[in-house]
């Protein structure tokens, strides 16, 4: 017990370490991260950790196949409902638990809808697919060495999968270059079109894909990855609404729940696509989960009725942050990506070149040195994925934590003298990051801590203990 205890003392120093430094003293700023609410983070802890819900429609009745699970199933159905609400939509799949397993259903379930009519009941793959270049801010699951792997045919003439890539502009090699993607479209009929990325700064031209395969016979299924995006889905762009048929993404990033994944779609009875959403829903279970994480679903309940009490005001200050962060660099001396009379970035990403500082990881190593945390990215003229020029940022969980236009200001001028001028400004970031430590798009922290000592003093068999440990937590409340 002794060694027990000594190994334990020393694992849980090293994490409060860690919590100290990444919640405390440093600025978080890659644009896949987000820090959950005390709610959403005290659901993990709960009860539903660890049980089993799987489920499946059967004769037209939803089947439960384990007893003690009348909460769990109300947690779903109020789920579903609450990401209905904030999509906009009418139907969702909430069991996948990553935004690659989301992606990855939905090529299982593509092949398999193409499949509903092979004459001769044989069983093929995709002829061809459209997305984006990796190299030109791709998402790494939308390609074929990602969870596309195996679903794509093999072109005779290249040997390598035949993914057709979305033309770019030459004058914003970010952007879709629209005429030429509805030409490459009407030369090559692909069976399924990703949209989405994960260097992301402008909107995908979903409405001129849609309206220009609405009549074919023989149209692609359209999807769209919004992993990246999935917390702005409205105030940066509504694809459903466009004409996409289905949207996946992760519930983790822009959007502040738990680490998990959501597909939605207005694929309802009697609707041309119906089948492939009854595909999907067989893909998600039992073809991909079994025990779903339960309580990260009862976090995602809880943090997507934060983001529809919230959403209209984060997104629009994400949107304005992003972009006063752009211009704040730009200002400073730094070489931002995007186009400067559009503001540099339609999303929470900002996008800098800094390779005549250093190459991108080598930048990003100085930062993190210095407290503030990015991505380094390879940038479209880089002649490789393994080098980059360039880093990658998102404003999205330092809005979160109070920071707005003149505070990314402040932030810029800090970075350009880590980048530029190669200065040690570790203290003075950890000093910045003091003033953003209470989180907003909340409830207030009082009330949050009240319920979360609630939650844990239930959560476990051992009376005494969980009202120690829920004690001390209500005793830390107001100093936190």
């Amino acid at each position: 017990m002794a060694d027990l205890s000594q190994k334990m003392d020393e694992l849980f120093g090293r994490i409060r370490k860690n919590n100290l430094w990444r919640q405390r003293k440093c600025v978080n700023l890659i644009p896949s991260e987000n820090t959950a609410s005390p709610l959403v983070k005290i659901c993990e802890l709960c009860d539903p950790a660890g049980r089993y819900a799987e489920h499946k429609r059967m004769k037209g009745k939803e089947v439960y196949f384990y007893h003690g699970t009348d909460f769990i199933r109300e947690i779903e159905e109020e789920a579903v409902e609450a990401i209905m609400e904030y999509f906009q939509c009418q139907e969702a799949e909430l069991r996948p638990i990553s935004g690659q397993m989301a992606n990855q259903i939905i090529f299982e379930a593509a092949t398999k809808f193409v499949n509903r009519s092979t004459p001769d009941g044989t069983f093929r793959k995709l002829h061809s697919v459209m997305n984006n270049n990796l190299g030109l801010g791709g998402h790494l699951s939308s390609q074929p060495f990602g969870a596309l792997f195996n679903f794509v045919d093999i072109n005779p003439e290249t040997g390598k999968e035949n993914c057709v890539n979305f033309p770019v502009m030459e004058s914003n090699p970010y952007r879709i270059d629209v005429p030429r993607m509805l030409e490459t479209v009407r030369q090559t009929r692909p069976e399924l079109v990703i949209f989405g990325k994960s260097m992301f700064l402008y909107p995908e031209p979903v409405k001129e894909m849609a309206d220009e395969v609405a009549d074919w016979d023989d149209r692609p299924i359209i999807m769209y990855d919004m992993a990246h995006v999935l917390g702005i889905y409205g105030a940066f762009q509504t694809p459903l609404a466009d004409g996409a048929d289905v949207v996946t993404g992760s519930t983790h990033k822009t959007f502040f729940g738990p680490q998990r994944g959501v597909i939605v779609s207005n694929m309802v009875k009697k609707t041309p696509l119906r089948k492939l959403w009854l595909d999907i829903k067989s893909r998600s279970f039992p073809g991909s989960t079994s025990n779903h994480h339960l309580a990260t679903l009862l976090g995602l309940l809880v943090a997507t009725t934060e983001m529809n009490a919230f959403k209209d005001e984060y997104q629009n200050k994400v949107l304005s942050n992003a972009r006063a962060f752009a211009k704040h660099l730009a200002d400073n001396g730094l070489a931002v990506e995007g186009d400067p009379a559009d503001g540099y970035t339609h999303t929470h990403q900002v996008v800098v070149r800094v390779v005549e500082h250093g190459e991108g990881s080598e930048v990003a190593d100085r930062l993190q040195e210095n407290n503030i945390i990015v991505n380094y990215q390879a940038l479209p003229d880089d002649e490789t994925f393994l080098y980059s020029s360039g880093i990658r940022t998102g404003v999205s969980e330092m809005t979160r934590f109070g920071m707005n236009e003149d505070d990314f200001g402040q932030l810029a001028e800090l970075m350009a003298r880590i980048i530029i001028k190669n200065e040690d400004v570790a203290d003075e970031v950890a000093d910045f990051r003091k003033k953003f430590t209470v989180m907003r798009y909340t409830l207030p922290l009082k009330e949050s801590i009240t319920l979360a000592a609630g939650a844990l003093e239930s959560a476990f068999p051992t009376g005494e203990y969980a009202k120690l440990f829920a004690d001390n937590l209500r005793g830390a409340g107001p100093n936190i």
